[in-house]
C-alpha cells in the first residue's frame, strides 16, 4: 500500500508497523524552522530530546551571524543563514519569526516554496489565510504556543487548513506534544481566543505574583522570603487543581472561613470588581490578536 507523506509516495507494508510511530521516527521529514529565537530554539531542542527528529534532518534558518553561531554550537542540526540553501530540501516548516517580519520572509522565501510542503506558524496573530496568500501555498497549521514550552509544560492550541492531511496533522501535534500539553481547535478565531488566554496567560499569573510579593515585603518578608511564599504557594496551588479535579470555587470555599483573612481579601476583590477587569484585560488580548492579523 502506498501512502502520501508530506508530498512524498512511500510504501507502507506490515513491516513498517503502526504507520504514525514509523512515521515520527524522523525518517522521512526534514525540519526547517525559520527563526533561531526563543521558540525556535525550544522547538529544535524539544524535537530531538525526545527523538521525534533525528540531527540529520532538522536545519534551522537564522539571518543574524551571532545568533547562527550560537545556535550551531548547541548541535542541533544544521544552520543556514540563507533560505536558499535549506528551504527546498524542507518537508515541514516551522515559522518561527516575529509577526512583525512576516512580510519580507513572505517575499524572500515565495519563490522557493512548493505546494506539498508544510508549514507550522507560530507566529502570533498572523491567520492562516495570510500565510497561504503570502507564500502561496495550502497545507498550513497555526499553532499558539506560551512560555513553559521552554521547560516542556507548554499549552499549545492549533488548527488547520482542509488541505492539511490527516496524517500530517497527527505528526505536527506529537511534534508540538513535545513541549506540553495541546489541545486542537476546529475556529481559528480560537487561536486569538487562545493567546489571550493560554498564550499571554503567563504574564497575568506573574503579575499576580508580583503583587503578592510586593505585599510580603511591605509586610516585613525580605526579598528572598517572598520569593519563596509566592513561589512555593502557586506551585502547590497548581499542583492541587491538577490532581484533584475540584474547581476553582470548590477551594476557594475551602480555604475560605467565614469572617476569616481569605474571606476579607476576597470580599474586597469582589468589591472593586476584580474579575471584571481581568477578564477586561483578557478580551483587550484577544482583540488586539485579531488586529495584528489582519494588519
Amino acid at each position: 500500500m502506498y501512502i502520501q507523506l508530506f508530498g512524498q509516495r512511500v510504501q507502507h507494508t506490515e513491516k513498517n508497523g503502526n504507520i504514525f510511530e514509523w512515521f515520527n521516527k524522523g525518517s522521512i521529514v526534514k525540519i526547517l524552522i525559520i527563526g533561531g529565537g526563543n521558540m525556535g530554539l525550544t522547538y529544535a531542542q524539544s524535537f530531538l530530546r525526545t527523538q521525534n527528529a533525528s540531527k540529520e534532518d532538522m536545519m534551522v534558518l537564522e539571518k543574524s551571524p551571532e545568533r547562527a553561531k550560537m545556535l550551531a554550537s548547541r548541535d542541533l542540526g544544521t544552520v543556514y543563514g540563507e533560505p536558499g540553501d535549506c528551504l527546498e530540501q524542507a518537508d515541514l516548516i516551522v515559522l518561527a519569526v516575529k509577526p512583525q517580519d512576516t512580510r519580507g520572509l513572505f517575499v524572500s522565501i515565495r519563490p522557493m516554496v512548493h505546494p506539498q510542503q508544510v508549514f507550522l506558524s507560530v507566529m502570533a496573530g498572523i491567520s492562516i489565510g495570510r500565510i497561504q496568500e503570502g507564500l502561496g501555498v495550502t497545507k498550513v497549521i497555526r499553532a499558539m504556543p506560551n512560555l513553559p514550552a521552554q521547560i516542556g509544560k507548554g499549552m499549545t492550541a492549533f488548527t488547520s487548513s482542509e488541505e492539511v492531511t490527516r496524517i500530517e496533522l497527527v505528526t505536527v501535534q506529537n511534534l508540538l506534544n513535545t513541549t506540553g500539553k495541546t489541545v486542537y481547535v476546529a475556529s481559528e478565531e480560537l487561536i486569538d481566543a487562545a493567546t489571550a488566554i493560554s498564550g499571554s496567560g503567563p504574564a497575568y499569573v506573574f503579575y499576580f505574583m508580583d503583587s503578592l510579593m510586593q505585599a510580603a515585603r511591605e509586610m516585613g518578608f525580605s526579598p528572598a522570603e517572598a520569593e519563596l511564599l509566592v513561589g512555593q504557594t502557586f506551585l502547590g496551588a497548581t499542583e492541587l487543581y491538577n490532581q484533584a479535579g475540584d474547581t476553582c470555587e470548590d477551594w476557594i470555599r475551602r480555604v475560605s472561613s467565614r469572617g476569616g483573612t481569605t474571606e476579607a481579601a476576597m470580599l474586597y476583590f469582589k468589591a472593586i470588581d476584580l474579575r471584571k477587569g481581568i477578564l477586561s484585560g483578557v478580551h483587550s488580548a484577544r482583540d488586539r490578536a485579531k488586529v495584528l492579523g489582519n494588519s
